[in-house]
């Protein structure tokens, strides 16, 4: 049995840059031992795409700005694991819908998933009630700043394997949002990883 329910893995790719949003993953997994009652793995695991050792992961996260063009490898992985029932949350850091990171990532899932497989996630999706109540995603300051495309999106995208989420995509740039010390928390009036703890419970089941 595994010492642990959980452990956030984020994936790497040959192109792009995927190490981004450095202190964001531990500021969730704060705040899965604060508001749940998983056993969770305080260190950030990174696994490559291409490595077979993704496919064992709970959930995954791959975010960047710039090019994503998978080699053979990584497609087939990303395709495996999503159908046999992984959750992969993808952000695009530049947070718009005509960038470099959106336009070639939605490529990607095009050629893998085919046409249309990227579809509007509803505000009443399961996932915005999985632990926090949500009415739909939540806005993130830089999209509120006017960065990007000065456009705030009220939805999220998602690629669903037998009526279950498997990529859930955002534009609204959520890993920037999350990135800081969770010790700064105590300043918000309400935190905004809240969130992030729904889309692992969803992830995981809830």
């Amino acid at each position: 049995m595994s010492a642990y329910d959980f452990y956030f893995t984020r994936l790497t790719y040959e192109s792009g840059d995927w190490d981004v949003d450095q202190r964001m993953p531990s500021n969730i997994l704060h705040s899965l031992v604060q508001y749940t009652t998983l056993r969770v793995d305080p260190v950030e695991r990174i696994v490559a795409l291409a490595d077979p050792k993704m496919l064992e992961a709970p959930f995954c996260y791959l975010a960047g700005h710039k090019l994503v063009q998978f080699t053979k490898e990584e497609r087939s992985n990303f395709a495996q694991y999503v159908r046999n029932g992984g959750f992969v949350l993808v952000d695009d850091c530049n947070h718009d819908i005509d960038g470099l990171f959106a336009r070639s990532f939605e490529a990607q899932m095009q050629a893998i998933f085919g046409a249309g497989a990227l579809k509007k996630l509803p505000n009443s999706h399961p996932l915005y009630h999985s632990f926090f109540q949500f009415d739909g995603p939540p806005a993130t300051s830089v999209e509120l700043n006017g960065w990007g495309d000065d456009l705030v999106h009220d939805y999220l995208r998602a690629i669903e394997q037998d009526c279950r989420i498997g990529v859930l995509y955002s534009n609204k740039d959520y890993g920037c949002e999350w990135d800081y010390d969770f010790r700064n928390k105590r300043w918000l009036a309400q935190d905004n990883t809240r969130f992030a703890v729904n889309i692992i419970m969803y992830a995981l089941g809830g």
